[in-house]
This record gives structure tokens, C-alpha cells and sequence, in this order.
């Protein structure tokens, strides 16, 4: 997790960005581009629009970035891609569209055991590809405010505090979105345990 605090040489890029510098942000941005993008396509579900919600969430943040009031620049950047994705689901329902590509590789999920064999074989990856999906699937039924804070936590790993901030939400409501995401992240995976069978199983 990124330290509350800019380093000396974030700091001296923000300030060059602050004052219109645009190689000083595109710095900055490349630093943090590949997490950044990585949260927009865990809440967005697919890479077109994570990489639209990315563009946006870039330009907005140049513009802005004179608002950045000091702390840490990561969770700043955080912010305004959740809300650039919020915009882009908004637009989503509006027309509603499915993407072919939308998986994504993660070990485990919320609340849920696994017992792995030594040596990975061809079965078990096939298996361990069909979780990626089930998971993504879960991840991806829940409600917008539910899934982003469900990202943020148990796949980025910002505190509640953190999470409260980035969000602008009181800490409590941050902690029961995530309590009933991770609690209908369970319940998706076991009326689905069925499609898991093999050596990979939940509990």
C-alpha cells in the first residue's frame, strides 16, 4: 500500500504537473498506470470500458491535479478512477453490452478455502481457470457500491480507512458494503459449487 506520504521525487513531479508540466503527470502516470488500470477492469469487468474509465480518469486527474491537497498520490488517483468508473457504469446501463474477454486470474476470493495439490497439472489449471471465472462472475453480480469497495479491500488491499477516503463515505458504511459483498461472494460461489469439481473445492 502506498505510504501516506509522497516520496521527494513524487512530490517534485506533482508540483511540475501542478504547474501545467504534462511529461511531469505522464511520469506519474506510468508509475501508477498498471495498478490503476487493474482496479478499473476488477470493477468494470471487461477492458474496453476499464480503459475507457482509464483515459478519463487520467485526463481528469491533469486537470485537477492542482487540487491534490499533499498525502498519498496513489489513493488521490484511486479516487478519481472509481469515480470515472461509476461514470462508465452509469453509461453501461444505458446501453448494455457483453464482453467475451472479461476474466481475470486471482488465487482465491473472500471467505473461500481451497486445497491445492503439489504439482499443477493440466486438470487443475483447467479448474483453477474455471474459479477465475466463477469468481470474476461473483465479483461482477454484486452492486456498483458493493464491488468497489470489495476490490479496493480484498483485492487492493486499502485499509477501511483508506477506503473511507478514497470513497468520501463514513467508515461504517464501508464496512457493511463489504461485509454483504463478501457475503453474497460466498453465497454466488457455493449455488455454484457444482461447476468446481475436481481438486479445487470450497467451503
Amino acid at each position: 500500500m502506498a505510504s501516506a506520504a509522497s516520496s521527494p521525487e513524487e512530490t517534485r513531479l506533482i508540483e511540475a504537473a501542478r504547474s501545467g508540466d504534462l511529461e511531469a503527470f505522464n511520469e506519474l502516470a506510468r508509475r501508477y498506470q498498471d495498478r490503476l488500470y487493474h482496479i478499473a477492469y476488477r470493477i468494470m469487468g471487461d477492458h474496453d470500458s476499464a480503459a475507457d474509465a482509464m483515459q478519463e480518469a487520467l485526463i481528469a486527474a491533469f486537470r485537477g491535479i492542482r487540487g491534490f491537497r499533499g498525502g498519498s498520490f496513489m489513493a488521490w488517483l484511486t479516487r478519481i478512477v472509481t469515480n470515472a468508473c461509476y461514470d462508465e457504469l452509469r453509461r453501461r446501463r444505458r446501453r448494455p453490452q457483453a464482453s467475451l474477454d472479461a476474466l481475470f486470474v486471482v488465487d482465491q476470493g473472500p471467505e473461500v478455502e481451497m486445497t491445492l495439490p503439489p504439482v499443477e497439472g493440466p486438470e487443475f489449471y483447467a479448474e483453477r481457470r474455471e474459479l477465475a471465472d466463477l469468481l470474476h462472475r461473483a465479483i461482477q453480480s454484486l452492486p456498483e457500491d458493493q464491488r468497489i469497495v470489495l476490490v479496493l479491500s480484498d483485492i487492493e488491499g486499502y485499509s477501511y480507512e483508506e477506503i473511507a477516503g478514497i470513497l468520501q463515505v463514513p467508515l461504517g458504511t464501508v464496512k457493511s458494503r463489504l461485509s454483504r459483498a463478501r457475503m453474497r461472494v460466498r453465497d454466488f460461489l457455493l449455488a455454484h459449487r457444482e461447476l468446481l469439481l475436481g481438486t479445487i473445492r470450497l467451503s
